[in-house]
């Protein structure tokens, strides 16, 4: 809960008490950015933006050298899908998603899943405006929540519009919140400060530091009724992709929020409560170059593990390796089909399928997970092994 902080201004903002019944609560009203007075750039800030941008150029320097990125994007995107949906509490996993996909999803909660599956076609869609030259805007953000919400347990909250009510985080009501976001009027003219802001005006900022402080500013405001933390962890990679920082989506900073959820939350709540933007961009620019390091070093290993494969596929297997490296290159792209489904993809008959996997699985680069003799279901295991680290609920 909140104490203390009516009347309170910050460089980040204002505290003010709404006297609404049954009892009075202080929300906050976010200054317009950027902050006033400036960030200080000491040398400690100056030295972790340097060390996030080398780790963003190696991070592009590897994206460039993929054979196919679009088999790294798509299950790049699932995990931020899965990370990002977990810290808003959803407790489906990578495999649960892939699943849902394959229209084969028992025990797994379907409205848990839908979200998931729902954000990953708010972040293609939003993508893909982007690179047809539609620019980063208040309108691209509202239909981005739109599909994020679209038949979930959040579709009666308003989605793709701007609330109309108040809302806050942790606690029962505004009065016992943990944080409580500006009143509802209050929000248009924030959000359109926001975009302001991200088209240069005040005063153009650089590229990975404008997305720190747009996230944190997203987050303040919260402008809509459900979705806020999704939406404002996408929207760093949005711009980090407008302003062709990213030629390729490959960096999500959920996995690092995930394991630091109480940092992250303590650094955002020390910009409203005391103005500290510093200590928000440290957190910020600290994320960047651990996950632009590790997503390299996650995309040389598959690299090499895809390859090592194919090698093996073809010294070990004679003339079956064709049919088999047709199914090597499927999973790649899914990590999980089924039978009938790669006969559809791939318009080979159910006998060679069927004998192109069982070679995979002796092979132990394919594994049966379902135990079934009917509809079973075979996972790329070493793929996935290396993509679904941290995704564990």
């Amino acid at each position: 809960m909140i104490e203390n902080l009516t009347k309170k201004v910050t460089r980040a903002g204002r505290w003010e008490t709404q006297p609404i019944s049954p009892e009075p609560f202080s929300c906050f009203i976010p200054a317009p950015l950027p902050p006033n007075p400036p960030i200080r750039y000491d040398s400690r800030l100056q030295e972790l933006e340097e060390r996030a941008s080398r780790a963003i150029g190696l991070l592009e320097g590897v994206s460039m050298l993929l054979p196919d990125p679009d088999l790294f994007l798509y299950m790049y995107i699932r995990k931020e899908a899965v990370l990002s949906s977990q810290i808003e509490g959803t407790q489906s996993s990578l495999v649960d998603l892939l699943l849902f996909e394959h229209k084969a999803a028992p025990g797994v909660p379907i409205d848990e899943v839908k979200e998931v599956s729902n954000y990953v076609s708010a972040m293609e869609y939003g993508l893909k405006r982007l690179g047809e030259g539609f620019p980063l805007s208040l309108r691209l953000l509202k239909e981005i929540h739109a599909l994020l919400l679209k038949g979930t347990r959040g579709d009666e909250k308003e989605p793709g519009e701007f609330r109309r009510s108040q809302n806050w985080i942790g606690g029962s009501r505004p009065g016992n919140a943990i944080y409580v976001p500006p009143p509802a009027y209050e929000i248009i003219p924030a959000m359109g400060d926001l975009e302001k802001f991200l088209h240069g005006d005040p005063v153009q900022t650089p590229t990975l530091i404008k997305a720190g402080l747009a996230h944190a500013q997203f987050e303040s405001i919260h402008p809509f009724l459900d979705g806020n933390g999704r939406i404002g962890r996408l929207l760093i990679t949005l711009i980090l992709c407008a302003e062709k920082v990213l030629s390729m989506p490959l960096l999500y900073l959920s996995l690092y929020f995930k394991q630091k959820r109480t940092e992250y939350y303590d650094t955002l709540q020390r910009v409203r409560t005391k103005g500290d933007w510093e200590e928000w961009l440290a957190f910020y620019l600290t994320a960047i170059e651990d996950v632009s390091r590790e997503a390299s070093e996650t995309a040389k290993k598959i690299v090499t593990m895809f390859e090592q494969h194919r090698v093996q596929i073809q010294s070990q297997l004679g003339k079956a390796a064709a049919t088999a490296l047709k199914v090597h290159d499927l999973l790649k792209k899914e990590g999980i089909i089924s039978i009938p489904k790669a006969q559809e993809t791939l318009r080979l008959t159910f006998p060679a399928l069927s004998r192109a996997v069982l070679h995979l699985q002796r092979m132990k680069i394919v594994r049966e997970f379902t135990g079934k003799k009917r509809h079973r279901l075979f996972s790329y295991n070493p793929y996935l092994t290396i993509i679904m680290k941290g995704t564990e609920t």
